[in-house]
């Protein structure tokens, strides 16, 4: 589904040079859960960005879908920010003063999804995330750390993407919190086969990846396979 090869990423301020990737390459496979570690100015944000279409590489090939990225047209990258990913980031960014289904049903307003259809999307994503249905017509204000992640997470799957970028979700949320919201990760990637790139300075966080790609200095350091483990089981 992804292939990076040889990625290169150089930011410029006059005559300074700053390298945030150097010759980056890995591939990841339909369905696989992929956590990229890192410390902080490791290289794994800007990573992130390229993979989300958000930005662009100086050097090198980013394929996905078969489709070299760099190649395509702006309207052609918004069409795969808006249908083939799906975002969640560490710090939510839902509406504070709307609903539930308010919050989940503002990407198929943007894409102009049929009214009788959007509904039933809405419902679809925030039973897949697990989140309580007498929560719906709250405010996104009135939940929890982790009722409100989980509302991020419905909302990144409303429009039905193949892959989910999430940028330290778990961030802002305790540790119990975060487990909980790993374990949806885990569940919408083992029952529904998303395509999920977590993106995390944590080893613990990045443990319920089944695979963990380290970088440093804006190079791959390690591509390791996680060992299955009795703790990830359970929490399945």
């Amino acid at each position: 589904m992804i292939r990076c090869k040889n990625l290169v990423k150089i930011y410029k301020n006059g005559d300074n040079e700053t390298w945030a990737l150097k010759d980056v390459s890995f591939e990841i496979k339909k369905g696989e859960f992929i956590a990229i570690m890192g410390p902080s100015g490791s290289g794994k944000s800007t990573l992130m960005h390229i993979i989300g279409a958000l930005d662009t590489t100086t050097k090198g090939t980013y394929f996905l879908d078969d489709k070299d990225v760099s190649k395509l047209t702006d309207d052609e990258l918004a069409e795969i920010r808006t249908n083939k990913i799906g975002f969640v980031f560490q710090a939510f960014n839902l509406l504070s003063r709307a609903t539930v289904i308010r919050n989940v049903m503002l990407p198929l307003l943007y894409n102009k999804i049929k009214k009788s259809e959007r509904m039933k999307r809405v419902e679809e994503s925030l039973r897949a995330v697990n989140l309580d249905p007498n929560r719906w017509d709250h405010l996104s204000n009135q939940l929890s750390g982790g009722q409100i992640q989980r509302v991020a997470i419905a909302r990144a799957l409303v429009n039905h993407p193949s892959l989910i970028l999430a940028d330290e979700p778990t961030g802002n949320l305790d540790t119990k919190t975060g487990d909980m919201v790993m374990e949806t990760f885990r569940k919408l990637n083992k029952d529904s086969g998303h395509t999920i790139v977590l993106i995390t300075h944590e080893r613990e966080v990045a443990e319920h990846a089944d695979r963990i790609i380290h970088i440093r200095d804006g190079e791959i350091e390690k591509d390791e396979i996680v060992k299955s483990n009795s703790l990830k089981k359970t929490r399945l």
